[in-house]
């Protein structure tokens, strides 16, 4: 039995934040951003918006698609690495405005590659026939935590969500092969020092500017390409396929260049490559949902159709997984 996609959904929010508009705030401009990301657009949340509203419309858009009710719903997992409160996280509120009565949830935190991680759980929790349908979501308001008179961090993120709801399935279709890494020593290329019990908040890490990520740019971009290689190839030969018998490459999406590296690296079709970053920038563990749910909407991405999800993430963490939709 596999554990295959039976909806997908997603949510951007509507004020759209273009290159030109961050260089009225930041030094920077339009070809600086273009020519080193591939962004020019990012979605952001307005000011009294709660993040929790983004993962309620992508999943109610996903159960929306499958014909499930959120009665349906075994459990929720919403993979997201700021979470609305540290305590009790993201998921609580979701479930509530999903409509929810008492079944499980929980947040689900390993980075940019936390949607990965968290279909990775789903398809084993519904292979071992613990739950029968399972809504997963990635959610990510990276325009909280990101500081906004950083030109190196403030022009790559965007806010957003999506989900997939998972069910059981045929052998042979859905979640087909999986690969998960981590490497700890390199935890400090994405962080954010203050606010946990490492470093608790204080008006001395908010002088220190503390409560926003922090990247170290050239470690991510010499370590992504070749760890979401390694994943996409390991994943395959888990499904017993190769390259070849992939219709659709879905990449985290970090940076075109990222990207870009990827692929030739995988000797992949840059044709058969989905990227949204040009629109929506880096949404984080919500990039990979969104993306995919765009694609099936627009028609691109069939029901049949082999599907890889790679990503890279702070942890560090990589993965892939390899699904027939």
């Amino acid at each position: 039995m596999g554990a295959k996609i039976l909806g997908t959904g997603s949510y951007l929010p509507k004020d759209v934040r273009t290159n030109d508009d961050l260089a009225q705030i930041v030094e920077t401009s339009d070809e600086w951003i273009v020519k080193r990301t591939g962004i020019r657009a990012r979605h952001i949340l307005e000011p009294d918006q709660d993040p929790a509203e983004m993962g309620i419309a992508a999943g109610k858009e996903a159960l929306a698609a499958a014909g499930a009710s959120p009665d349906d719903v075994d459990l929720l997992i919403v993979s997201t690495n700021f979470p609305e409160m540290i305590c009790p996280g993201s998921a609580p509120f979701i479930a509530v405005g999903l409509g929810m009565k008492q079944q499980p949830f929980f947040d689900l935190k390993a980075g940019c590659s936390g949607f990965v991680y968290a279909l990775t759980v789903a398809s084993g929790l519904i292979d071992a026939g613990i739950y029968q349908h399972i809504l997963v979501i990635g959610a990510e308001a990276m325009s909280r935590v990101i500081d906004w008179t950083d030109r190196r961090t403030c022009v790559l993120f965007g806010d957003g969500a999506g989900a997939t709801l998972l069910g059981p399935g045929s052998p042979g279709e859905g979640v087909l092969g999986i690969s998960l890494h981590a490497v700890g020593e390199q935890a400090m290329l994405i962080h954010l020092p203050g606010g946990g019990t490492r470093i608790p908040a204080s008006h001395a890490t908010v002088d220190a500017r503390e409560h926003f990520v922090k990247m170290e740019g050239s470690g991510v971009y010499r370590s992504a390409a070749p760890m979401m290689d390694t994943a996409t190839r390991e994943a395959l030969a888990a499904a017993g396929l190769g390259l070849k018998d992939v219709d659709w490459l879905i990449p985290h999406q970090a940076n075109i260049r990222i990207i870009e590296s990827l692929v030739r690296r995988l000797e992949f079709d840059p044709d058969r490559v989905i990227i949204n970053i040009d629109r929506v920038a880096n949404t984080s563990s919500a990039s990979i949902p969104i993306a995919l749910d765009e694609a099936l909407r627009d028609g691109r991405i069939n029901r049949g159709d082999i599907v890889v999800l790679t990503a890279f993430g702070a942890g560090v963490t990589y993965g892939a997984a390899v699904v027939r939709i």
